[in-house]
């Protein structure tokens, strides 16, 4: 049943955006994801959607852990059913830490989400910093490529948005319980 609910309210979001020039928010599932937020787990594709309109609320999410930091276990990674985009949980609250052993589950992660912008100077910044490493070469071109693709992705998503900053969503995460599927 909460399978179905969530397709259809993913349903109505892709409707209703359709068509529009400048990504926003649909205000249905704004509406959807804030009412079921403290009741059910939100999948993390479909919270990604309407992220901006949770920054400081508390929800809870659920996504499969790809990664968990070794030397402190203070943060991990986890991702969606589509597996296009990947979200830091921070450990706080009632969580000590994330430990390996997680990586491949699935997990449901209670807490506020959280918003780091990035500056259009900071991004400015940071592609002459690649440009100075590039022209170096020492061996790390490739990984200059990759790091500039992402700065073209940051533009392009400000320019859609018509921000001058790109937002990084996060999570800081109270509680956590393993999904068994």
């Amino acid at each position: 049943m909460r399978t179905l609910f969530w397709t259809i309210a993913l349903l109505a979001c892709m409707t209703a955006c359709k068509g529009k020039k400048s990504p926003e928010t649909a205000p249905g599932a704004v509406a959807a994801v804030a009412e079921n937020r403290a009741a059910a787990a939100i999948e993390l594709d479909s919270l990604l959607l309407v992220a901006d309109a949770l920054v400081d609320k508390q929800v809870t999410v659920r996504g499969t852990v790809t990664h968990t930091c070794v030397h402190s276990g203070k943060r991990c990674f986890i991702v969606g059913e589509s597996g296009n985009a990947t979200f830091r949980v921070e450990a706080k609250g009632e969580i000590g830490g994330f430990n390996r052993e997680l990586v491949g589950s699935k997990i449901e992660v209670r807490g506020a989400v959280k918003e780091r912008r990035l500056t259009a100077e900071f991004i400015d910044q940071h592609e002459k910093e690649v440009n100075e490493q590039k022209t170096r070469e020492d061996g790390s071109a490739e990984s200059c490529a990759a790091e500039l693709a992402n700065i073209q992705q940051m533009r392009a998503w400000m320019k859609e948005r018509g921000k001058d900053y790109y937002s990084i969503y996060y999570m800081d995460g109270e509680t956590y319980d393993v999904v068994e599927e």
